[in-house]
This record gives C-alpha cells, sequence and structure tokens, in this order.
C-alpha cells in the first residue's frame, strides 16, 4: 500500500473544551475567580459557553464531567500575578508555582468539576550561557522612537543592547503568517501608552518616509 504524502496542514485556532454539569455556574468561576473573559453562552438555559484568556478560548459545554482525563496547559504573561489573583479567590491551588526543567514557571489548579488548569510563563534566562562578542554598530534612530526603546527597556529590566537584540532576534523568526513578538500584551499596551507619551504618531511603515532636515 502506498504511503500517502505528507501534506502542510494550515491552522488558525484551537479549542479546549471541558464538560461541566452547570454551563452558568463554571462561567462565573472562570470569569470571577480565574480571571477569564465571557465570549459567548447559548441556549436557554445555556448548555454552551466560551470564555477567554487573552487570546486564548475555551469551551465549556453541559455534559459529564471527566476530570481525570481533562487539564489544559496556558502561556500567560505573569504566572505569579495571575497565581495570586487566583489564590486571592479562594482558588484550589493544586501544584504551587516553580520554575520548572522545562524552562516555564507554572502552577496547576482546579476548576469546580476539578478540571487542571496549569497557567505558565517562559523562564528567558533559562539554559546554558551563551558565549558572545558584541561588537559596536553606528545607530541612528528618530528621535521619538529612541526615548521609546529607552523607556521600553526600562520597563523590561534590561539594557538597552539587549532590548535591540531581543526585537531583533524575534523579528527574523517565523511565527504564522508573520514574526514571532518578545512582547507580551500587557507589554504591547503599554507600548502604546510610550507611543502616546512620546508624541509618535506614526505607523510601524512609516520609516521608509523618514526624511532627516
Amino acid at each position: 500500500m502506498t504511503k500517502p504524502a505528507a501534506i502542510q496542514v494550515e491552522c488558525e485556532q484551537q479549542h479546549a473544551s471541558f464538560s461541566v454539569r452547570d454551563v452558568p455556574a463554571a462561567v462565573e468561576f472562570y470569569t470571577t475567580k480565574l480571571g477569564f473573559r465571557l465570549g459567548f453562552m447559548w441556549g436557554e438555559p445555556p448548555t454552551f459557553a466560551a470564555v477567554n484568556l487573552g487570546q486564548m478560548q475555551m469551551f465549556l459545554e453541559q455534559g459529564e464531567p471527566r476530570a481525570e482525563d481533562s487539564s489544559v496547559y496556558f502561556i500567560v504573561g505573569n504566572a505569579d500575578e495571575l497565581h495570586e489573583f487566583q489564590r486571592a479567590n479562594g482558588v484550589e491551588i493544586a501544584v504551587p508555582p516553580a520554575d520548572r526543567p522545562y524552562e516555564l514557571r507554572d502552577y496547576t489548579v482546579r476548576d469546580l468539576h476539578g478540571h487542571r488548569l496549569t497557567f505558565g510563563h517562559r523562564l528567558l534566562g533559562a539554559g546554558p550561557r551563551l558565549k558572545i562578542e558584541r561588537v559596536d554598530v553606528p545607530v541612528r534612530l528618530e528621535k521619538r522612537l529612541a526615548a521609546l526603546l529607552q523607556d521600553l527597556a526600562e520597563h523590561k529590566g534590561m539594557s538597552l543592547t539587549s532590548c535591540l537584540e531581543e526585537i531583533l532576534l524575534h523579528t527574523c523568526e517565523p511565527f504564522g503568517d508573520g514574526v514571532a513578538s518578545p512582547h507580551t500584551q500587557r507589554t504591547l499596551d503599554h507600548i502604546q501608552d510610550l507611543k502616546k507619551k512620546h508624541g509618535i504618531d506614526y505607523d510601524s511603515h512609516a520609516s521608509y518616509r523618514f526624511s532627516e532636515e
């Protein structure tokens, strides 16, 4: 029998799904205790719902829970901050936060039906040290953009050089139909505030039109 040729599959989204006995009660728990947002609820009474965490959407559907078979892992911007929010709301912490050998810091909670949800953030400094040699490169930047970059590096607790290196490495890394970003959603929101602070009123393509006086 001829082996079928491999294909390249494009997938824009994926949705985890948990069975729950009471959809409205589950939505209430996820939105008030875990920090999710309501996407939608369907049915009267509701038998299906979606809750969102950042760009991730998860489904909750009417059914008999099988918690022993159910778990979802979320990569978030700051797992410690989210853990504190959930702990303060009385959420059961099944596994406390810790740095893991797979270069993530994470923790695990259980929802109303015992489903396991793990939240973690990447340990950016993990892994073996890389010996490098830095060289001086003459760089001239638009004045307002340079001010934003300086503030951004300070916000991220990085040197200006390290911040530039991080941005450059990510722009060289393909991700889906675009390139990877080194910024979490919170940092992107902060960047919008920095753009207003420094009066940056041009878009990402403006550099092609820069003209020094």
